[in-house]
């Protein structure tokens, strides 16, 4: 892997409701902190390329990483010149994650169709790799991963990108991602996390966050259905065995070991999301509790 991310980054999606400066110094703190590489999606925010750009040229040495930038959101020539742009300026220092969102996502905000998602993702990754592109070529060679969670989407992460970085995945995707993907690709899940132990607290701070994916999106609920998750565990309000295997919560040791049974299970590095989303500052708390408790300084 180009791109040094460790073995532990930060998932957020926080930093698009800060102001750019403020987003670029909350970076520059969890770069202090020993975190590896922040990751940081598309849906209805910031572009992801402007604010990778600006995030990098805030930093020193993390890794910023897409996850993901949606397929459906440019074509194929301007997603590589954007890719390659990035990758110039900061060369081993940006990972493109790329993904096929979901079906409300493309169809109800974007207008595109959705009916064929891994046909769509196999034909884009061909297009991008015939695009044409002059600029001016990377010290390092630009690096590509996909939100992976089904088998057939795997395989394509395996062969066609440098790995996989599925979300909203417990530890026992992991292992099977592994066992599709092989030895050598990489694999980045991303884990959500609450530093709380109050069980009624930490799980109405969990269902809060999964209630943005769960049960509409049906890319994760099927997903949670081939591990062996029941309707009545999907349906809300989410179970309270559903909500554990995805969110770990509890006391600082139970929360980092959940984190490192990814790493057990086959993963090469975690992307922790931490939870509640709105609270900035608490976030930067529990942020800095787990680069201590995961000895990342």
């Amino acid at each position: 892997m180009v791109a040094d991310l460790s073995r532990y980054g930060v998932w957020t999606g926080g930093l698009d409701q800060q102001p750019s400066a403020r987003a670029v110094e909350i970076v520059a703190e969890l770069e202090a902190m020993g975190w590896g590489a922040v990751w940081i999606p598309e849906a209805v925010g910031r572009d992801p390329f402007v604010h990778a750009a600006l995030l990098l040229a805030g930093t020193e040495k993390l890794v910023v990483a897409t996850g993901i930038a949606n397929i459906f959101a440019r074509d194929a020539m301007a997603m590589n010149a954007c890719w390659q742009t990035v990758t110039e300026a900061h060369p081993g220092r940006f990972l493109l994650g790329l993904g096929v969102s979901h079906r409300p996502m493309v169809e109800a905000l974007r207008g595109h169709d959705y009916s064929s998602p891994l046909t769509a993702m196999r034909d884009y990754l061909a297009r991008m790799d015939e695009a044409f592109y002059i600029g001016a070529p990377s010290a390092e060679p630009a690096e590509r991963v996909l939100a992976a969670l089904g088998p057939k989407m795997l395989e394509l992460a395996r062969d066609q990108a440098r790995g996989a970085h599925p979300y909203l995945v417990p530890p026992e995707h992991t292992a099977q991602a592994r066992a599709i993907l092989g030895p050598d690709a990489f694999l980045a899940p991303e884990q959500k996390v609450v530093l709380e132990t109050d069980p009624a607290g930490a799980r109405d701070v969990a269902r809060n966050a999964l209630g943005m994916y769960l049960p509409s999106l049906p890319n994760y609920a099927n997903n949670l259905r081939r591990l062996g998750y029941s309707e009545d565990d999907l349906t809300a309000p989410l179970s309270d065995h559903l909500v554990d295997a995805l969110v770990a919560w509890g006391d600082i040791e139970s929360v980092t070991a959940r984190i490192r049974a990814h790493l057990d299970a086959g993963a090469d590095h975690v992307a922790v999301q931490v939870l509640p989303m709105d609270d900035m500052d608490r976030v930067l708390r529990d942020q800095r509790t787990l680069a201590e408790a995961l000895e990342l300084g």
